[in-house]
């Protein structure tokens, strides 16, 4: 059996405890200057990275069975998920009235969508050289920008935005990869990403929701040929940071190598919390900027809660359809208990 690679379960997993963090810290933005840099300094790398290892993986696209597989994996969930968030979000928010919108991704849901989509769009673009295609998804995206109609809807505009990350993804190796894990190219990421950083802190005028890749030029801005231009800037932004966060992922196994094989879930399951904490008084305790480690600290939590082996198996039936983890977990409760009733029967025979 082949081994798995430990560096890209490690990378799913720290990158989803900065998504869950990057949500948290949403509620504190307009607070500190200083939130509001970190804030969009993860927001420019975590989801770009996630996209880029999704693409990664994507390379059996061409194997029979693969969409059929990936339809079952992407679209269920989101078709389930957005009705359990609806009514999660009729109840939270008191809304007046129901609605299921199913072309509307709900929050996070978007990502399953676009996912989708860019797998179908391999189809094309796998056959076209990488630099070609990729210049051309490129190409598409600074353009789709001019086209108010491209937004939230079945998630198109990421859908465009994200495609060149995720197809860059695609045509990487793990000898690529290799050249990140030097010395000097960690110095440098530390450097660069320390960059932006204080870039951020500095020009906090900087809308984050370029970053988003969810709206056309004209919610972001006055719409000109410059647009286009900024836009491309925030892609070099985005790969230089994506890599540099990459280089620093450890290749080894450690405790929470395992916890990365359950993104997913995480994923799907983090919005409960996080739209919970934004309308409670939780967020109350967290007002100044000593309190945020212990919000790095609640991110950790959560993800490794929702990576855990117990949130899989209820979970399971739901995100995967399957009730395989369920009926493993139920086995081993079984042999755990099973000891304690022979146990107790000898000791009243004795």
């Amino acid at each position: 059996m082949k081994q798995r690679d430990f560096f890209f379960d490690n990378a799913k997993f720290i990158l989803m405890g900065f998504v869950v963090f990057g949500h948290l810290l949403n509620t504190y933005i307009n607070d500190s200057e200083v939130i509001y840099a970190l804030y969009k300094t993860i927001y420019s790398f975590h989801m770009p990275a996630f996209i880029l290892v999704s693409g990664f993986f994507a390379k059996g696209f061409y194997q029979k069975g693969y969409l059929a597989k990936i339809t079952m994996k992407m679209i269920m969930p989101y078709v389930i998920f957005q009705i359990i968030y609806t009514v999660y979000y009729y109840f939270l928010y008191d809304r007046s009235s129901f609605n299921v919108d199913m072309l509307n991704p709900q929050w996070s849901l978007w990502f399953l969508i676009s996912l989708f989509c860019w797998n179908v769009m391999l189809l094309g673009f796998s056959k076209l050289k990488p630099l070609v295609g990729i210049g051309l998804s490129f190409l598409i995206a600074l353009l789709v920008g001019y086209m108010d109609f491209i937004s939230n809807f079945l998630s198109l505009s990421r859908t465009f935005v994200f495609f060149p990350m995720f197809l860059i993804g695609y045509h990487l190796n793990k000898d690529h990869l290799k050249k990140l894990f030097t010395p000097k190219v960690h110095i440098a990421s530390l450097l660069i990403i320390l960059v932006v950083f204080i870039g951020f802190y500095l020009k906090s005028d900087i809308n984050y929701k370029w970053l988003l890749g969810s709206k056309p030029y004209s919610e972001l801005e006055e719409t000109s040929i410059i647009s286009m231009f900024k836009r491309l800037g925030f892609y070099g932004l985005s790969v230089i940071t994506v890599f540099s966060f990459l280089s620093f992922i450890p290749r080894q196994q450690y405790f929470f190598t395992n916890w990365g094989k359950q993104t997913l879930y995480v994923y799907l399951l983090h919005g409960f919390f996080i739209r919970f904490f934004r309308e409670s008084t939780l967020q109350e305790y967290f007002s100044d900027t000593e309190s945020f480690i212990m919000l790095a600290g609640l991110s950790f939590l959560i993800t490794v809660m929702l990576s855990s082996e117990i949130i899989g198996s209820m979970a399971q039936p739901i995100i995967e359809l399957k009730i395989s983890r369920t009926k493993q977990f139920a086995s081993k409760i079984k042999e755990y208990i099973k000891p304690s009733k022979e146990s107790k029967e000898s000791s009243t025979r004795i």
